[in-house]
């Protein structure tokens, strides 16, 4: 599978490694996170993600979301471990000389969409909490 043999080779390479080297940086500091939210969104929206990306894009807004609620305080039940991944996810994704450079045309965003897909399979359950807790937190502001 060409996609599996991608995201391995991303999960292998300096450049993921120097991102999540980075990640313990971030994520203890608030005014990081929110910067780093800040630059995946102006990313997502720059980029031209193809219809079957859309989901990835879906997807990046909730890290982002969950990046911002982290930084501001209004959500802490994250574990740290998760919280370093999806960081370090980030910090790749925003990065535009990677294993596949960003400016490639067509090809450049293959490897961050596989990281940020492979992302949401490892911290899952985080996510499907987070996501409940948006839902009630939603639900309290509107009534």
């Amino acid at each position: 599978m060409a996609n599996s043999s991608l995201l391995t080779q991303v999960l292998k390479s300096v450049f993921f490694k120097k991102a999540t080297g980075k990640a313990g940086q971030y994520a203890s500091n608030s005014s990081k996170l929110y910067n780093l939210a800040q630059q995946v969104l102006k990313k997502t929206k720059d980029s031209d993600f193809k219809s079957e990306a859309a989901e990835a894009k879906d997807k990046i807004f909730v890290l982002v979301r969950l990046v911002r609620a982290y930084a501001s305080g209004e959500y802490r039940k994250l574990p740290w471990k998760s919280l370093l991944s999806i960081v370090g996810v980030l910090i790749y994704f925003v990065s535009p000389l990677d294993f596949i450079p960003d400016f490639l045309p067509v090809v450049g965003m293959a490897d961050d969409l596989a990281l940020v897909l492979w992302l949401f399979k490892s911290v899952s359950g985080d996510l499907a909490d987070f996501a409940e807790w948006e839902k009630k937190t939603k639900t309290i502001n509107i009534g």
